[in-house]
């Protein structure tokens, strides 16, 4: 299985008025891990912005289980779930390293669409293709 990791430091502006992280920054987490994944497997946004396509979360879902507070730590698990069509899905894990609670859970679902027409691609990308055979062959 393809997965990164990456550390984040809780910043107070990551916070509510409780001093808990706001729920809506967990997908801030998320883009953080797919980010770290995306340098660690040669499929950053950029790259796939030059091969001509846009990837928009379409879907995203989070599973909250324990908070996290201002200056604790926490690590963001991506890991990456082949699909037969043209979407790109994740899973995610976001572990409060001051506690070693596992926080949250997640999952978010990309689809491509064409950067000039912004039409949605029904078919996988080339480049893509190419990608997950390379990167799944190696992780067997």
């Amino acid at each position: 299985m393809l997965s990164s990791e990456i550390e984040i430091d809780i910043r107070f502006s990551e916070t509510d008025a409780m001093g808990v992280v706001w729920h809506g920054n967990y997908l801030k987490f998320f883009e953080d891990g797919r980010e770290a994944f995306g340098k660690a497997y040669g499929l950053e946004y950029l790259t796939i912005f030059d091969k001509g396509y846009f990837t928009p979360i379409v879907k995203s879902e989070i599973d909250h289980k324990a908070p996290v507070y201002y200056g604790q730590k926490i690590k963001v698990i991506t890991k990456y779930i082949p699909a037969k069509s043209a979407k790109i899905l994740f899973e995610y894990e976001v572990v409060n390293l001051t506690t070693g609670e596992l926080c949250a859970v997640g999952k978010t679902m990309q689809v491509f669409l064409d950067k000039t027409s912004r039409t949605l691609e029904l078919l996988t990308p080339e480049f893509y293709h190419a990608w997950k055979v390379a990167n799944l062959a190696q992780s067997n």
